[in-house]
């Protein structure tokens, strides 16, 4: 078997190490955790960037992962794995509430619709399979988004540009969306009403893998003046999440 090539290996150590930590990082750090001399990181971390594995912030001259990286981190999302291990158990969701549920996991800046259990006699939803929506506006986004170190969110969320304007509403700047992710971790899960489709109520709760890395949302949708029992909907929605989390090593 052939020896692991250096580059290769000295590159995922950086991606293994920015993905623990809660906030960005100087160079000085990245270099003293993955064992490369300064000059050797200062050149990997360049070449990281200009693929969009990390994300430099100039301002306070630190380094966090980029879009990329989440992107290949949430491929086992988007694989037929996940999506057959949430089948059954977004089936018995929608028993227990009555109402329609949905797997969705995040790309870039959107949430990708990647299952849906439509209860009977439920209106039909925007949220299909296949369907991407903007993830600031969405709770499923705002329950993965929410689970996400603070300098990921920003890498997303750069400036007002990157916020999509769907129905008026939402936040429309990193400031506000902080504040709206603050909320939802304080809460544990997240919830929209009116943001995608008005008439329409969502909760959402983050499925996570090893060290808590969000990689899918379980969500409700529900008419907004549909007569439900919150608390009870919050806490089913929470149990799927929460068991396909315990599924896939979360």
């Amino acid at each position: 078997m052939s020896r692991p090539v250096p580059a290769a290996t000295s590159t995922l150590r950086v991606l293994r190490f920015l993905a623990t930590q809660p906030g960005s990082v100087p160079a000085s750090r990245i270099a003293t955790a993955v064992e490369l001399p300064r000059s050797s990181t200062y050149a990997l971390l360049r070449a990281m960037r200009a693929e969009g594995f990390v994300t430099h912030f100039p301002d306070d001259r630190s380094w966090g992962l980029g879009v990329a990286a989440f992107e290949v981190g949430t491929g086992y999302a988007r694989s037929q794995s996940l999506q057959r291990l949430a089948r059954v158990r977004l089936a018995r969701l929608v028993d227990a509430v009555g109402q329609s549920a949905h797997l969705a996991v995040l790309h870039g800046r959107e949430v990708l619709y990647v299952l849906e259990e439509r209860a009977p006699g439920r209106p039909p939803l925007v949220t299909d399979v296949g369907v991407r929506l903007p993830a600031q506006l969405a709770a499923s986004g705002r329950a993965i988004l929410a689970a996400l170190p603070a300098t990921q969110v920003r890498a997303l969320f750069p400036d007002r540009d990157a916020f999509v304007d769907r129905h008026g509403t939402g936040p429309q700047s990193l400031s506000t969306l902080r504040r709206v992710l603050t909320d939802t971790r304080q809460r544990g899960y997240a919830t929209e009403d009116g943001e995608i489709t008005p008439g329409f109520a969502s909760v959402a709760a983050a499925v996570t893998a090893q060290g808590g890395q969000p990689v899918a949302a379980v969500a409700v949708t529900y008419e907004s003046n549909a007569d439900i029992e919150p608390d009870h909907l919050v806490h089913r929605v929470q149990s799927t999440a929460a068991e396909l989390s315990h599924r896939i090593g979360g």
